[in-house]
């Protein structure tokens, strides 16, 4: 259980007195008992387990031990048809992390049932968002993580059926390509009833699997719909071909863009309130033979890190990026490629530094995400405002701190390094493979070594890969036949049990859920600033990298194997080339 276990809020109290329930029960022996209180230390959801697997206690007699214990009645869950409004109000992630599940509920209370009726930090959360009071229940916490599991399907069914009377209607729309199609037509069909439920619920479906972005495309006799989850693609009920049309006129409509226009790309932004929170759109879309492809990012800010420990780096990363961003002045480089998380990192350092007596400035093309005391200036080119044009205007505003959405011309490279030089910590991203290659691209820019020397802090890359699935998480043997397979040395993983997921249906049978970044942090030492004189040459700047200790991508995700965060194929595929 996250935060404060029930177990360190009371001490030993609760061992005991569920213990004691236990052996007055008869599934447990006093001499099992005095040797639990006496050597166990850990939270009450460890106590259950060890409880489950080491002693054979059955999941039903805690439950109900913790029911007696808390005085809340037993509810049996198997079966039970939980209204959809209910579920729709909670998080499926809060839901799970508390083991909890809303069953019941009137103007002024809702009755939950928890896998732990004395989880207090649950029972304040549920209060606070729904305002109300919460009766707490216990209930087994199998059939409680069945309930949710069977609200999130009911979801995606819901979608399909949506589809699938949608298909049903007898509606005829042209794709032909006619540019002066009627567009009060468009319009009307844009607005249909069925189109806004299917793009409705394509957005929330979008939200309930925490999809990063959502494609509907177009082809000769049919569309198809995806999910980018955790990084890999994954899809989706496709909605029917003769509302091809139509949706994507919806979505246009949205985001504020011209229906008409077929011809040529277009891109927008809207924003949606949707689970209590606020969601941030990125519209793109693209004409191709068969019709227009569309592509949605989501942007939600609720995800954001406050700071860099939220990131959940490794403690070496973490030093090194800290060290590197509290530099009075200097420039600091985040490689990496699209969708590796550069963005949420140099935003979670900026949440890190952004204090009254800072000046914050950045130039984004777009700005992703607005942030509440940071000064945000986005990109118009066909206007000149370029990176470097902005640029130099920002220098003229007094700032501390500037963050360069991109750095990808020699002009806006230029600006940068020189800003880092006249006393601003300047930081930036750049698209190489890794940490030392960054300070190679800076050069092959025209940027002179001296100024590399002079102005560089950190390089650094990253990545972003896939969390092993808690719930079907098992371990893994690691062969020397797999390790020859994919050229891995025998010994890495000697005395150490790794995992990998089996596949569940919270996991979409991936064994993956949710995503941790790895990094390579090359620190610029004096070593470093003298050899960047010599040569910019990016294998002689990573053998001296390595001789100082540096670590790279592929190293750092083979410790996260060892610390049981994802598998090794999964750094296999995201360290690929590297």
């Amino acid at each position: 259980m996250d935060g404060i276990s029930t177990m360190q809020r009371q001490g030993g109290s609760l061992t005991d007195s569920l213990l004691g329930l236990l052996v007055k029960r008869g599934v447990l022996q006093t001499s099992q008992k005095k040797q639990l209180v006496a050597s166990f230390t850990g939270s009450q959801l460890e106590l259950e387990q060890v409880l489950r697997q080491e002693y054979s206690v059955e999941q039903s007699d805690i439950c109900l031990a913790l029911a007696e214990h808390a005085r809340v009645p037993v509810l049996r869950l198997a079966g039970f048809n939980n209204e959809h409004s209910l579920l729709g109000d909670f998080s499926p992630d809060m839901l799970k992390r508390h083991r909890a599940v809303p069953v019941a509920r009137t103007p002024d209370t809702v009755t939950v049932a928890l896998a732990d009726p004395l989880d207090v930090l649950a029972l304040s959360e549920l209060a606070d968002l729904t305002g109300l009071k919460v009766l707490p229940a216990a209930a087994l916490e199998s059939e409680i993580m069945e309930v949710i599991a069977a609200g999130e399907e009911e979801e995606t069914e819901g979608l399909g059926e949506i589809l699938q009377e949608a298909g049903d209607e007898n509606i005829e729309v042209s794709f032909d390509d006619d540019q002066d199609a009627d567009i009060e037509n468009m319009l009307e069909r844009a607005s249909d009833a069925p189109v806004i439920r299917i793009v409705n619920m394509v957005l929330m479906e979008a939200l309930k699997k925490q999809a990063s972005d959502i494609h509907i495309e177009s082809f000769e006799k049919q569309m198809r719909l995806r999910y980018r989850i955790d990084g890999v693609l994954a899809e989706g009920p496709a909605p029917p071909k003769h509302l091809q049309s139509a949706i994507i006129s919806r979505i246009k409509i949205m985001s504020e863009l011209d229906i008409a226009e077929r011809r040529i790309p277009q891109d927008g932004r809207f924003r949606i309130k949707a689970q209590r929170r606020e969601i941030d759109l990125r519209i793109s879309i693209l004409p191709t033979v068969h019709g227009e492809k569309v592509c949605m990012r989501l942007l939600d800010k609720s995800n954001l890190a406050n700071n860099l420990e939220m990131l959940g780096l490794d403690p070496d990363s973490l030093h090194k990026l800290r060290r590197a961003i509290h530099q009075p002045h200097g420039l600091i480089l985040v490689t990496g490629p699209t969708g590796s998380g550069k963005t949420t990192t140099l935003y979670s350092a900026l949440q890190e530094l952004n204090r009254p007596d800072v000046n914050i400035t950045t130039v984004e093309n777009p700005v992703e995400y607005q942030l509440m005391g940071i000064n945000q200036v986005e990109i118009r080119e066909a206007v000149g405002m370029t990176f470097a044009a902005a640029l130099r205007s920002i220098l003229r505003q007094d700032p501390d701190i500037v963050l360069v959405g991109e750095t990808r011309d020699a002009e806006t490279a230029d600006v940068a390094v020189k800003a880092a030089l006249t006393g601003h910590l300047v930081m930036t991203t750049l698209h190489t493979n890794d940490a030392p290659g960054a300070i190679a691209r800076l050069a092959y820019m025209g940027i002179e070594p001296f100024l590399i020397a002079s102005s560089l802090l950190m390089s650094q890359a990253q990545r972003l890969l896939r969390r092993i699935c808690p719930n079907c998480k098992e371990p893994f043997e690691f062969s020397p036949e797999y390790a020859e397979a994919n050229e891995i040395p025998a010994d890495l993983f000697k005395d150490v049990q790794i995992f990998r997921g089996r596949g569940c249906s919270r996991c979409g049978n991936s064994g993956y859920k949710g995503r941790a970044s790895i990094m390579e942090v090359l620190p610029i030492s004096k070593n470093m600033r003298e050899l960047i004189l010599r040569t910019t040459n990016a294998d002689d700047i990573k053998k001296l990298a390595y001789e100082e200790g540096f670590r790279d991508l592929r190293v750092n995700g083979f410790h996260r194997v060892r610390e049981g965060i994802t598998t090794i194929e999964e750094v296999l595929r995201v360290t690929a080339g590297d």
